[in-house]
């Protein structure tokens, strides 16, 4: 039990946190992942090496810090991480090894005079405090999956029964049990979890879910990212007929009910969610806007399958932004999604938004959605990698 007194502690490093944070973060990550080897696979890699895992850690441990004696302040960030721990599938016996490399970590980069025993015990009681009720969660959530029609827990065996390629740098692999057993119908916006060894190492990786559920297969598509070792090998290596091992539909970026209209924003390979999203909606004949924005037409995916549904659903209207334009693209813009170009598109400010894509396209959309006047709270968003702030 957490006690008002470490309460006060561990709010009284918030300052500490702020300005030195990440470096505590950096080395607690090299101690984790240097000494405990079986944790690796949690962690992508790309995300270390670029500082975004440490940031996005720090960021959370500081909101958790700022807000421990109002849980409730920190909104829907414990329920991210909730789902891509979910999607990974942490378990509570990694909880110990991360809490003790943690606590190590403050010891040694804030030192013995700040960090003293009392507040290494503080934020030991504080960390348990956090590691039970995310503990608890992810347990419901394994329950649920392994519950529910067509569910499972842990890895599954999924053949690939097909690849599409959708542009010049996306493939779709088409995934069916290789139990021939009934597949759990996941929600419009949600993402799997996929384990499989490259190199002789294994790893760990979320991918949306690109289709509506059908109760007998899953669809990913998958962007090749420059040195992304797993995109360059499903890419590269899989093929029709090869098994991959994949754990249950996990997501809170996902289509809530609603009679308002509807804007789906998506930048480059974050379309990916927004399609079963869109078939999801248009049954209801609600408005329906649709903004995708990419490079150029050759990394434009999926654009025939929006095309043709806008030509049979008169409430869905669609747009596309390019950086480069060719003659004979068709686009509606070029260039960047501005706050003027927006507005141009929005139906209204009283509309529900989605939006996805790369994180400087999130935060530019983000800010123009609030200079239009759309509340907060009907503003839904997803993210790359690691949870961060789009401050």
């Amino acid at each position: 039990m957490l006690t008002d007194r470490q309460r006060a502690i561990v709010q009284s490093t918030v300052p500490l946190l702020e300005t030195g944070g990440e470096a505590l973060i950096t080395h607690f990550y090299q101690t984790l992942l240097g000494e405990h080897p079986e944790v690796r696979a949690l962690f992508n890699m790309a995300h270390q090496h670029s500082g975004a895992q440490p940031r996005a850690l720090a960021y959370s441990v500081l909101m958790y810090a700022r807000h421990i004696d109002r849980l409730e302040a920190l909104g829907d960030l414990p329920a991210r991480i909730v789902h891509k721990h979910v999607a990974l599938q942490v378990q509570a016996g990694h909880y110990p090894i991360v809490g003790r490399c943690l606590l190590r970590a403050i010891r040694e980069v804030l030192g013995a005079e700040v960090a003293t025993d009392e507040v290494i015990d503080a934020w030991g009681a504080a960390y348990q405090q956090l590691a039970d009720l995310l503990i608890a969660a992810e347990r419901q959530a394994y329950d649920e999956a392994a519950a529910a029609p067509g569910g499972w827990r842990g890895e599954r065996a999924f053949v690939v029964e097909d690849r599409v390629e959708e542009s010049a740098e996306i493939v779709s692999l088409y995934l069916v049990p290789a139990d021939g057993g009934a597949v759990i119908a996941h929600q419009p916006g949600q993402y799997i979890g996929l384990r499989l060894v490259v190199d002789g190492q294994e790893q760990r990786r979320n991918y949306s879910l690109s289709a509506p559920a059908d109760g007998r297969s899953l669809r990913i598509s998958v962007k090749r990212e420059p040195g992304g070792k797993v995109s360059n090998f499903l890419h590269d290596q899989v093929r029709v007929g090869d098994r991959l091992q994949l754990f249950p539909p996990a997501g809170h970026f996902t289509l809530r009910p609603g009679q308002r209209p509807l804007v789906l924003i998506s930048g480059g390979v974050g379309i990916t969610p927004t399609l079963p999203m869109l078939d999801a909606a248009l049954p209801s004949r609600r408005p329906v806007v649709f903004i995708h924005c990419a490079r150029e037409r050759g990394v434009h995916a999926f654009r025939e399958r929006i095309d043709a549904l806008a030509a049979v659903h008169p409430q869905l209207t669609r747009y596309y932004c390019y950086d480069r334009v060719q003659e004979g693209d068709a686009v509606d813009a070029q260039g960047l999604l501005t706050p003027q170009l927006l507005g141009r598109w929005l139906p209204s400010a009283d509309a529900d938004v989605y939006f996805l894509g790369p994180r400087p396209f999130m935060q530019s959309v983000r800010q123009s959605l609030r200079s239009l006047g759309v509340p907060d709270a009907q503003v839904h968003c997803e993210f790359f990698g690691p949870a961060q702030v789009l401050a």
